[in-house]
């Protein structure tokens, strides 16, 4: 690997940070938006599905008493 002095290096450094295309304020408000549903909408499914698991152990379990 090359040894890069460190002038170098921060003129990279600022060179691809220019790059660098940053979202909007609209557009990081939607996908905050968006993931907050998804989590809702995981959480609402792992909540259903322990129920039903839930409910079926007993289920399972007073079959034998």
């Amino acid at each position: 690997m090359a040894k890069v002095n460190p002038g170098a290096f921060i003129r990279q450094v600022r060179q691809e940070a220019s790059k660098v295309t940053w979202p909007t304020r609209k557009e990081t408000l939607v996908t905050t938006g968006m993931v907050f549903v998804m989590v809702f909408l995981a959480s609402m499914f792992f909540f259903l599905v322990d129920s039903g698991i839930q409910f079926a152990i007993k289920a399972i379990m007073s079959l034998g008493s």
